[in-house]
């Protein structure tokens, strides 16, 4: 007499699973795809044995050499100066970004996070040329003001957010080692590139929404030339 055989329920490994889950449309990649290239910089930046070794002196740092080493303008948004550096920011762009790459897309979310980083990099250079400075916090900055200007659009209310910018602007002043030239930089440009979005939300606005963030970047490499050419006239 035969048994009949009970099927076993059919399981995947957990890496399989979290794989396809990230590969959702609705899944966050590029915020967390930023937090973990940030967190491979940092400890490729220990390993180095200083804070001033090779990947942090050769790659990514943003300082006086911006004039004529310009990638450093986005680069250094993903390095970082210490541990608590690391985390705070890390924790803002883990509890601020998948919201609004959910929002916005994910390259609109990278757009927002790249122009914005670079529009900070650009407040440095022009108001304060010599101070060296890391850090994604401009980005961060300018997701608050995107974020701020979309909800307006759409009767949302502020009021919290902008609480929320204010104590942080204010503790840009108030704390010493912190560029608050970037912080100003990221929020404007943030701001600025919601205001596109909120402006250009129908399908048949693409184009010009494209070119809206076309002439942001336009500008901000206008911006750059101009404060390079001063900072290398003063050299």
């Amino acid at each position: 007499m035969k048994e009949a055989r009970q099927s076993l329920p059919k399981t995947r490994p957990a890496v399989v699973t979290s794989m396809r889950r990230m590969g959702r449309s609705d899944s966050p990649i590029i915020s967390y795809g930023i937090i973990g290239l940030c967190v491979v910089i940092f400890v490729a930046e220990l390993f180095t044995g200083t804070t001033r070794g090779v990947v942090f002196q050769n790659l990514f740092y943003y300082g006086p050499y911006t004039a004529i080493q310009p990638w450093r303008m986005i680069t250094s948004l993903f390095l970082h100066l210490s541990i608590l550096h690391l985390l705070f920011n890390m924790y803002s762009i883990f509890i601020f970004g998948p919201m609004m790459e959910r929002m916005l897309g994910r390259a609109r979310f990278a757009a927002l996070f790249l122009l914005s980083g670079i529009g900070g990099s650009v407040a440095v250079l022009l108001i304060a040329p010599a101070t060296p400075v890391a850090g994604a916090s401009g980005a961060i900055f300018g997701l608050l003001g995107a974020y701020f200007v979309i909800q307006r659009h759409l009767g949302g209310n502020s009021v919290q957010l902008l609480i929320v910018i204010g104590i942080n602007l204010a503790l840009s002043f108030v704390i010493p080692g912190i560029a608050w030239q970037a912080h100003i930089g990221g929020l404007i440009v943030g701001a600025l590139v919601g205001l596109i979005f909120a402006r250009t939300r129908n399908r048949s606005q693409r184009t010009i929404q494209f070119v809206g963030l076309g002439g942001t970047l336009a500008a901000l490499i206008a911006l750059a030339i101009f404060g390079a050419s001063i900072a290398l006239l003063r050299v």
